[in-house]
């Protein structure tokens, strides 16, 4: 969101009895709180509050941002968000296993996007080296499904 429609929203709230807004656009999600009278007056927190939450918070973070390495061969990424399911319905059998041989074309998945099942078709012939998603997980554009080999 662009900081001119920002502040346009903050102008909004300010200038109106709503106390509270909240928006989500594609490209983030934003909320708006007025102030009350009480709390503009109000001390701020001692900073020996605010010391520990950063200490908690920061190892958390220190412990997400390693990322696993990046799979050798050629990875067949999500070209949409979505479920992803390994078979054309529920029972059937998945329509590839590790170490399974497929053709450029060949169905490897499904991603159901709105209520529509889309059939993902492998991008390159080879065999499947690795499935990187559980059946029934969300997924998302670009999101690596499988490598193939």
């Amino acid at each position: 969101m662009d900081l001119r429609k920002l502040k346009t929203l903050i102008d909004l709230v300010s200038e109106s009895n709503i106390s509270e807004l909240e928006i989500a656009e594609a490209d983030g999600k934003v909320r708006i709180v007025k102030a009350s009278p009480q709390t503009v007056h109000a001390a701020p927190p001692p900073a020996a509050h605010l010391a520990p939450l950063a200490v908690a918070v920061a190892p958390e973070r220190a412990a997400a941002e390693p990322e696993a390495p990046a799979p050798t061969g050629n990875v067949v990424k999500s070209p949409m968000v979505g479920t992803f399911y390994r078979s054309p319905s529920p029972g059937s059998d998945p329509f590839i296993e590790i170490g399974s041989t497929v053709k450029v074309g060949d169905p490897i998945c499904v991603i159901e996007a709105m209520k529509i099942m889309n059939e993902i078709e492998a991008d390159a012939a080879g065999t499947i080296r690795e499935i990187l998603c559980e059946n029934g997980q969300a997924v998302e554009f670009g999101q690596p499904l499988f490598v193939i080999e």
